[in-house]
C-alpha cells in the first residue's frame, strides 16, 4: 500500500518544486526587467535614513532689526528639551557665527554683513565659471564637487581666483541641510568677493516657494525649528530673516561671458515682449514673495512669472516643439550664444541644440538618505569657450 502511493507524492512534489524553480525564474528576470526600467528612467529606491537628520542642535537662524542682528542658536533635543541662545550683534560689533553639520558632525564660520545688495545680472570678464544646480538641500555634496574641482576648500572659503561660481537655483527644499547649504553660499559669496572671485545666487522655482510660504516640499523638521525659535515657518524667510532678505535680493537671469544662466530657461516668446536682462529680473523679483495666479489675459509680468514660461520654470528644452531657430532667438534677445539651465532632471551633464542648451540638473547625492542606484555630483566648467561636465571624483570630460 505504502509503495503504491510514493510515485504519486514524488511526483506531486517534483511537479512543485519544478514549478516553484519556475516561478523564481520569472520572478528574478522580472524584478531585474524592473529594476533596468527604473534606472533608466531616472527612478530610485530610498533605502536608509540617518536620523541625525532631525538633530536640531546648533540650528542657526539670524534676523534682523534696525541696524542689530540676532543670531539665535537651538540647543538640546527631544529628550532634554530645547532652548535658544541668542546673541544680538550691534553696527561694527563682530559678526562671525558657526555652522554645524550633523551629518559628520563638521562645522563651518560664516562672516555676516548687513549690506544686501542687488548684484549686476550682466558679466565680461573672460574668467572661468564652474555650475552647480539643484543641490536641494544636500550640503555634503555641494561641499565634495567644490572641493573636488578646487572652487572652495572643505570651510567653504574660496579658492577658485577671480572665477564665477553659479548656482542654478533649487538649493533649498527635498532635503534636512536647507539652511547649511544657503549659510555656505552666504559665506562663499563673501569669501570670493574678497578674492575678486563673484558667487552667483541664480533663484529657481523652489527658491520662490520658500519666499511665498509654499512648504510642500520642505523638510519637516523646519516647522518645528520654527516653533522652538517663536515663529511661523514663513519667517525663516521673511524680510527680517537675513537669509530671506538674501534670497530675495539675486536674480533670476544672468549673462556671464556671453552664456545665460536660468534656473528653468528661456521661453521662445521671450523676444515678443521685448525685454531686457534687467527687465527680466525686475519683474520676476518683485513677484518673488507673491503667489503667482493666472490672470483673464496675459501680460509680461504674468508670463515671466508663470509656472509654465516664466525663466524659473520653464521646461520647453526638452520637448519635441521647439525648434532650433526659436532657441537662438530667446538667447538672441537677453544677448547671449548659449544658456546652461538646471530644473529639468538629466542622467548627466549634457548639451543640446547644437551646444546651445546646457543642462546640468542630476540627482546629486543626499545628506542623510541612501538611494539605490547610488547618485554622484555633476556640474559643468566654461573656460574659453570649452564646456566641460565635471564629475564628483575630480574627473572631466569635455562636451562635444
Amino acid at each position: 500500500m505504502a509503495s503504491a502511493t510514493t510515485g504519486p507524492r514524488r511526483r506531486y512534489a517534483s511537479l512543485v518544486l519544478t514549478n516553484l524553480k519556475h516561478f523564481g525564474v520569472t520572478f528574478s528576470l522580472l524584478m531585474a526587467a524592473l529594476v533596468t526600467f527604473g534606472v533608466l528612467i531616472g527612478a530610485d529606491a530610498h533605502l536608509f535614513e540617518n536620523r541625525l537628520a532631525y538633530q536640531l542642535e546648533g540650528e542657526t537662524h539670524v534676523f534682523l532689526r534696525n541696524d542689530e542682528l540676532f543670531v539665535h542658536v537651538i540647543r538640546g533635543d527631544n529628550d532634554k528639551g530645547f532652548h535658544v541662545d541668542t546673541t544680538a550683534i550691534v553696527a561694527g560689533g563682530d559678526s562671525t557665527i558657526t555652522v554645524g553639520f550633523p551629518a559628520d558632525s563638521s562645522a563651518f564660520a560664516v562672516n555676516l554683513t548687513r549690506d544686501i545688495v542687488t548684484p549686476v545680472a550682466t558679466y565680461n570678464d573672460g574668467e572661468p565659471i564652474v555650475a552647480i544646480s539643484d543641490i536641494e538641500s544636500g550640503l555634503g555634496a555641494f561641499r565634495r564637487i567644490l572641493v573636488a574641482h578646487k572652487v572652495a576648500d572643505a570651510q567653504f572659503n574660496w579658492t577658485f581666483g577671480k572665477g564665477h561660481l553659479v548656482l542654478v537655483g533649487d538649493f533649498v527644499d527635498r532635503g534636512a541641510s536647507t539652511t547649511q547649504v544657503l549659510w555656505a553660499a552666504y559665506q562663499l559669496e563673501q569669501s570670493a568677493r574678497k578674492s575678486g572671485g563673484t558667487v552667483h545666487f541664480i533663484i529657481g522655482n523652489h527658491e520662490i516657494k520658500s519666499l511665498q510660504a509654499n512648504y510642500q516640499t520642505a523638510n519637516e523638521k523646519y516647522f518645528h525649528i520654527a516653533g522652538i525659535l517663536g515663529k511661523r515657518q514663513d519667517q525663516l524667510f521673511d524680510d527680517e530673516a537675513l537669509l530671506g532678505r538674501w534670497l530675495a535680493s539675486k536674480n533670476v537671469l544672468e549673462v556671464i561671458n556671453g552664456v545665460a544662466f536660468v534656473h528653468g530657461g528661456l521661453h521662445p516668446d521671450i523676444p515678443k515682449h521685448g525685454v531686457s536682462v534687467d527687465d527680466i529680473n525686475r519683474i520676476v523679483r518683485a513677484g518673488y514673495r507673491t503667489p503667482y495666479y493666472s490672470p483673464a489675459s496675459v501680460s509680461t509680468e504674468s508670463f515671466l512669472r508663470s509656472g509654465t514660461t516664466g525663466p524659473a520654470w520653464y521646461r520647453g528644452y526638452f520637448k519635441a516643439d521647439l525648434s532650433q531657430q526659436q532657441v537662438e532667438q530667446a538667447l538672441g534677445a537677453v544677448g547671449a550664444q548659449a544658456v546652461v539651465v538646471g530644473h529639468t532632471l538629466q542622467g548627466k551633464v549634457n548639451a543640446r541644440f547644437n551646444r546651445k542648451v546646457f543642462a546640468i540638473d542630476v540627482k546629486h547625492p543626499k545628506d542623510y538618505l541612501w538611494s539605490f542606484p547610488f547618485r554622484s555630483s555633476e556640474g559643468l566648467r566654461i573656460t574659453n569657450g570649452q564646456y566641460v561636465r565635471l564629475l564628483e571624483n575630480g574627473g572631466t570630460q569635455v562636451l562635444n
